[in-house]
């Protein structure tokens, strides 16, 4: 009995270590929860520049030329409003996942940058990098109502692509986002309504399972 037990431990053992020799397992919770919060601030900031209620806003009667809002004073202020916050967004929502990403992955003794990562990264970015230009494209067409929709497509496409090179659960959050951007292609006058929901509440409730998941 005490040599069966000995043979489970050395096979769990070894299971262990395929898995964080091909999966990076150091995403942490705590940076989905982040993300969400960013970009539910990113959220409100927007509705709060374009006047609209922020769950009931509809802002499909932007022309491509002007808007009602009192706060849009030119095309160039629109666009310099949306690229500043959308950026701010990205800047915290990165800073503050790659801290808590690096103060777990150095708890699992895992190398951030390796050969993991490194497939974990590429696999994440051609998906993104392809829907970024296709939302520029896009915005150049004055198609603007179809950007929110597409970014959340994309997202989730990116995180499926990727979820192979990293836990499982990332796999259910990348058909969320496709499912609420397929929605949200519908519903084009309410992209700011799904984009908050999709990359906000979204990522605060994974955030908040893989915590109590993994590192609670």
């Amino acid at each position: 009995m005490e040599e069966k037990n000995q043979h489970l431990e050395t096979l769990t053992e070894i299971r262990s270590l395929m898995e964080k020799s091909s999966r990076f397992i150091s995403l942490s919770g705590l940076s989905g929860i982040c993300a969400g919060i960013f970009a539910l601030i990113g959220a409100y900031a927007a509705s709060v520049y374009l006047a609209i209620d922020p769950v009931l806003g509809d802002y499909s009667a932007y022309d491509g030329t002007s808007y009602s809002s009192p706060n849009v004073r030119s095309v160039s202020d629109f666009y310099t409003f949306f690229f500043t916050d959308a950026f701010l967004v990205l800047f915290f929502a990165l800073a503050f996942g790659s801290y808590f990403t690096i103060r777990k992955a150095k708890k699992n003794n895992q190398s951030i940058w390796g050969a993991t990562s490194k497939r974990l990264l590429a696999n994440l970015m051609i998906p993104l990098a392809t829907g970024g230009i296709f939302c520029l494209i896009l915005l150049n067409h004055g198609l603007i109502d179809l950007i929110a929709p597409c970014t959340l497509i994309f997202y989730g496409l990116s995180l499926l692509n990727a979820s192979k090179y990293t836990l499982n659960d990332i796999r259910y959050l990348g058909i969320s986002e496709i499912v609420l951007g397929l929605i949200a292609s519908y519903y084009t006058g309410y992209g700011l309504l799904f984009w908050g929901v999709g990359f906000g509440l979204l990522h605060i409730v994974y955030g908040s399972v893989m915590y109590f998941k993994y590192e609670k």
